[in-house]
């Protein structure tokens, strides 16, 4: 989504919110053999919804990098995994909004992954996330008033990542998992059986052809 398109799409979506529960006590779905490498974040071009609390880029950064390691960082694979990710936008509800007019706050942000031995990039486009604070009590009557600044943030974080863990499971291929709906099982290798030097071999005498007999005249 370009800049200039960006504002307009966060503001329309300002009402909205999704549902999400935090997962990070629970084992980590399988990846594959991988392993947290790189752990980058960019937010000096991220754009900020007019009715919304500020934000630094410093702050961001921050934020989402906390929520990469806490999610990716759990992984204890050998095969090293680079993320990185970029703050577009975003908007944090602030405090003071009647009911009725209550914002939603909401993030985006652009995510890409690496290979980091082969040094290649796995997606071939970056993979743009919209997301919103989980639906509660809170959120009806607009976090601003209910949460803290911080709050808001590690809670669209927390769910960005969510959305990005995700996007890795529709693709585990690049984790060396078989594709998404595959019925294929992986090969099994026979093993190769051998037999001992002093083992001794059975073995059947030779065969001598039947001698030819000439016929004998009378």
């Amino acid at each position: 989504m370009t800049p200039a398109r960006l504002l307009p799409a966060l503001g329309l979506s300002l009402l909205l919110s999704a549902c999400a529960g935090n997962d990070l006590a629970e084992p980590p779905v399988p990846l594959g053999d991988f392993a947290l490498g790189l752990n980058i974040v960019v937010a000096d071009k991220m754009e900020k919804v007019p009715i919304s609390r500020n934000a630094t880029v410093e702050e961001w950064e921050a934020v989402m990098i906390k929520a990469v390691d806490q999610r990716f960082g759990r992984y204890d694979g050998t095969r090293l995994f680079n993320i990185g990710i970029s703050v577009d936008g975003y908007a944090l509800a602030p405090p003071g909004i009647p009911v009725v007019a209550a914002p939603k706050s909401v993030l985006v942000i652009t995510a890409n992954v690496w290979d980091d031995a082969a040094q290649k990039k796995l997606n071939a486009e970056g993979k743009q996330f919209t997301v919103f604070e989980s639906l509660s009590g809170d959120t009806v009557i607009g976090t601003g008033i209910t949460k803290t600044k911080q709050q808001q943030m590690d809670a669209l974080a927390y769910n960005a990542v969510k959305r990005v863990e995700n996007w890795f499971l529709d693709n585990p291929e690049w984790f060396g998992l078989p594709p998404k709906g595959s019925t294929v099982a992986p090969a099994v290798p026979t093993p190769a059986v051998s037999i001992p030097a002093s083992t001794p071999v059975a073995t059947s005498p030779p065969i001598s052809p039947a001698p030819l007999v000439a016929p004998v005249s009378p």
